[in-house]
């Protein structure tokens, strides 16, 4: 699209073939002129503001051509605003769609205090552990291409992890003691934190940061060499811990393995590049610096800037936590979740992936690990609502998504065929949890049909 204009026919069947047919009212035909000025009045906004060429590909409507209320959709704004003026977030993107079709896609506050930069539609985030559902999305291209099983160990594919340790306390005594492992760990406990690799219990209780953190010229199999001698905090399958960077580092490395590529060629080629993901990267580009937001902790004093910003090497392509991205590439890849794995003509997964990925496979598990409440469960690399009212939350049973550390957020929406996309540069904990649930209220209540 270039230029303002009405758009004919042929446009609108391009992006209908994207991402589904465009919505219509009652006995009016798609390409009618009234439909055609409808689509340009729609559109001239996004083709008028500075952002459009982040964004100009998106497909639009009008909130109630989809069940929204455009009038409730305002106390999104409200809810960032709030958030911004009690100095909780300095500013956030949030994009909302339903049906594939965007309804609220907004910018609001700083994405830098010091210099009063606005905050804007296209700027990029450090997307911290929102990378690890686009890393579990690669682990399960590679089951269905017949080259990993869930149920395979780990060490068919990196052989260091042959005859992990488990440690275990004496009673009485201060050492930790090292046992064999009841079994190995496989695939499927990697992707659901069931491991025990790293999880910040008793196996890494004593050892330094450099042994399961990159540094230097590190890659993903140099590091492996390192955490294949970490003992691990329990017997593998028998908890739910969080192991915020190896569980998934490892996978990266399994897919390595398995594709013959580089973990960054892999997300390039097969993953971004089919969705039209243009602003995501592990290494930003130097032409895209200006537009990356920075990262603020809060204090009793108000926001400061964060010293700890997950710093890889370049040589690190980490799939827990190494991407960075901006609002319209997430919500592609979300869109391909709400569509059952394809979008733009490319199917990455199949529908039966999708639905394998997005179901608990913990049990009661995960319900109150990492400040969630029961009636949450876990898929493969993404939180799963089992029970929304025991979880307390407005959103549908059966949606499932993540978080980053600091403060991306997002969720998918099968029944109501909807995407949230919220994302802020905030140090996560309870008030930026406290967010998401105010964010995640505001859409859905916004839903009127």
């Amino acid at each position: 699209m270039r230029g303002i204009g009405i758009i004919d026919g042929s446009e609108t069947d391009r992006v209908s073939a994207r991402y589904g047919p465009q919505p219509t009212s009652p006995g009016q035909r798609p390409g009618s002129p009234r439909r055609r000025f409808l689509l340009a009045f729609l559109v001239l906004p996004l083709v008028a503001s500075p952002w459009a060429s982040a964004s100009e590909e998106l497909p639009r409507t009008n909130p109630e051509a989809v069940g929204f209320s455009t009038e409730r959709l305002r106390r999104i704004n409200d809810v960032v605003q709030r958030h911004i003026a009690e100095h909780h977030i300095a500013g956030a993107v949030t994009l909302v769609a339903r049906r594939g079709r965007v309804v609220h896609f907004e910018a609001q506050g700083l994405m830098d205090l010091d210099s009063k930069r606005p905050m804007k539609t296209d700027t990029l985030f450090r997307m911290a552990s929102s990378t690890k559902p686009v890393t579990g999305v690669a682990v399960m291209m590679m089951i269905e291409e017949g080259k990993v099983r869930l149920t395979d160990p780990l060490s068919k594919f990196i052989p260091e992890f042959k005859g992990t340790k488990v440690a275990v306390e004496e009673e009485g005594k201060s050492d930790l003691k090292l046992v064999a492992a009841d079994r190995e760990i496989t695939i499927r406990d990697l992707l659901t934190h069931t491991s025990g690799l790293a999880s910040g219990g008793l196996g890494t209780r004593k050892l330094p940061r450099e042994a399961l953190f990159p540094r230097g010229e590190d890659t993903l199999a140099s590091l492996m060499t390192r955490l294949s001698s970490v003992p691990l905090d329990f017997q593998p399958g028998t908890r739910w811990r969080y192991s915020g960077l190896a569980g998934l580092d490892v996978l990266s490395r399994v897919v390595e393995v398995t594709s013959g590529q580089s973990y960054d060629q892999f997300l390039r080629q097969r993953i971004f590049e089919p969705l039209g993901m243009k602003d995501t990267f592990f290494v930003v580009p130097d032409d895209r610096q200006a537009r990356l937001a920075t990262v603020y902790r809060g204090t009793a004093k108000g926001l400061e800037k964060s010293t700890f910003t997950l710093r890889f090497p370049k040589s690190y392509f980490s799939g827990a936590g190494g991407l960075v991205s901006c609002a319209a590439d997430y919500f592609r890849f979300a869109q391909m979740l709400v569509n059952r794995g394809q979008l733009n003509g490319h199917r990455l997964l199949s529908p039966r992936a999708v639905e394998l990925y997005s179901s608990n496979q913990v049990g009661d598990m995960f319900g109150g690990q990492l400040g969630r409440r029961k009636g949450m469960g876990f898929g493969l690399s993404v939180e799963v609502v089992v029970d929304a009212v025991q979880a307390g939350l407005f959103r549908s049973n059966g949606s499932f998504g993540w978080d980053g550390a600091f403060g991306t957020h997002f969720w998918v929406d099968p029944k109501e065929q909807l995407v949230g996309v919220f994302l802020v540069q905030a140090q996560a904990g309870p008030v930026v949890q406290g967010i998401h649930r105010d964010f995640e209220t505001a859409v859905m209540q916004a839903i009127v049909e």
